[in-house]
């Protein structure tokens, strides 16, 4: 492990130059938390965070451009240039009565300052100009062997912040790391109590699990901890869901969602999130009785998993493009006796490359190969661009110049004449008029 990257990008020259400014004014100033972690495992830099003696009035009269935060728990954020840097007093919490933050803060030291954070490879210091490590927990040893685990007591910490149970899963999933066993274990016990975290911070988790590398493992450990039946119980209830051996050859619904999962490239969080998602209406419509079937199961799944979207607060349209999906996702069994206006709307669909991923996904997940899938985008790439999305030959106004009102039978009239027109039965706008006034007079 090199500890002694060079210093050579801007962001990492405005943080050693904070460092330098608060020494040469007489405080201690180390880089802390992730950005030390992630400079001994030779991970991208995003942010430096500094911990320093100084108090918040200091830092503020040392910088010329600063913002106050949290300046009532000893946060500044420093501007260096186009860069945020955040500055903390060294520092001892108080009691956390809600959960997430604590009621008061004393001003202290480095040591101090540490055994508050989360985990020890999140608890390392680091000097950039005498290039010296300093760990008061055993974080580095942690990092060497690979491991996550709590600063002191694992209840006492999960205690302060419920979240940092989802944080330990994440962590193992974006690291490659395995949980310490009295980690793993304080979570099982209070995994209940990830609830009093809002939704949006455990969805925030969750997505950050989602599209890491690690996620079909971190999965598997998120339902491991009991975490999972907490925050998707629809989701852990595919676990010991059988399916036909014939088309899952892999197992039931949980294992084939992980093989899903596990096949994923760079997804986004709706797709990752899809992919969890396609095969949650199965459990409740499992039947054996010729053989294993969930009839309706993506209709079934749509429903469920705008249920979920809106539970985990996420925005109106992540919410239509992950039901979207779900509700499409067996689209293309067949697809070639599909109708060229139903392969044409799904073509001109802006999801249309999310779908594809997911359905790739759910392909390898079963042990098969994704080559359909490429005929699929051949089918695509054949026709012309105008041809899949074209201007419509009828219009709204169209139709209220002929007299018909808007309203179910207005919309049932625009999209049968566009079905028409996609498949090329409909060719011209005169046409297009004719035919509906001879399929629906006035």
């Amino acid at each position: 492990m090199n500890y002694h990257t060079p210093i050579t990008d801007a962001l990492l020259d405005g943080a050693v130059r904070i460092v330098r400014t608060l020494r040469n004014a007489g405080h201690q100033a180390l880089f802390a938390g992730g950005c030390v972690r992630d400079r001994l495992l030779g991970r991208p830099i995003h942010d430096y965070d500094i911990a320093t003696s100084a108090r918040p009035d200091d830092v503020e009269s040392l910088f010329r451009k600063t913002i106050p935060v949290g300046k009532s728990f000893g946060v500044i954020v420093v501007l260096v240039g186009n860069d945020q840097y955040q500055v903390a007093t060294f520092r001892s919490d108080g009691p956390y009565l809600d959960g997430r933050h604590p009621s008061s803060v004393t001003f202290s030291d480095a040591k101090s300052d540490v055994e508050r954070r989360d985990f020890t490879i999140n608890a390392l210091l680091y000097d950039p100009l005498n290039d010296e490590l300093l760990d008061h927990v055993g974080g580095r040893k942690d990092l060497e062997a690979r491991l996550i685990r709590a600063v002191g007591d694992p209840r006492a910490r999960f205690d302060e912040d419920k979240l940092r149970m989802m944080r330990a899963v994440r962590f193992t999933g974006q690291l490659g790391f395995a949980l310490d066993s009295a980690t793993e274990a304080a979570i099982r016990e209070m995994a209940p109590q990830v609830l009093q975290t809002s939704w949006e911070r455990i969805r925030d988790e969750l997505g950050k699990l989602l599209v890491c590398d690690g996620r079909s493992e971190a999965l598997d450990l998120l339902h491991r901890t009991s975490l999972l039946k907490v925050i998707l119980p629809e989701v852990a209830a595919m676990e010991g869901v059988g399916q036909p051996p014939e088309f899952h050859p892999e197992g039931d619904v949980w294992v084939h969602t992980k093989l899903a999962m596990k096949s994923l490239k760079s997804p986004s969080f709706i797709v990752a999130l899809s992919t969890l998602l396609h095969d949650v209406g199965k459990p409740p419509t499992f039947v054996n009785a010729d053989r294993i079937r969930f009839n309706q199961h993506d209709k079934v799944g749509a429903k469920m998993s705008r249920e979920i979207g809106e539970r985990f607060k996420l925005s109106n349209d992540e919410v239509e493009e992950l039901v979207w999906i779900v509700d499409r996702h067996l689209v293309f069994l067949g697809w070639p006796n599909l109708r060229q206006a139903t392969l044409k709307k799904l073509f001109a669909n802006p999801w249309f490359d999310h779908l594809v991923e997911v359905v790739r996904a759910d392909t390898l997940g079963s042990m098969a190969t994704d080559d359909y899938v490429a005929e699929i985008l051949a089918a695509r790439a054949a026709i012309p661009p105008e041809q899949i999305k074209p201007a419509r030959l009828v219009t709204g106004n169209d139709l209220i110049a002929m007299g018909h009102a808007p309203g179910p039978k207005f919309k049932e009239i625009l999209e049968e004449a566009f079905d028409a027109q996609l498949e090329g039965r409909l060719t011209t706008h005169e046409q297009a008029l004719d035919w509906v006034r001879s399929a629906y007079p006035v």
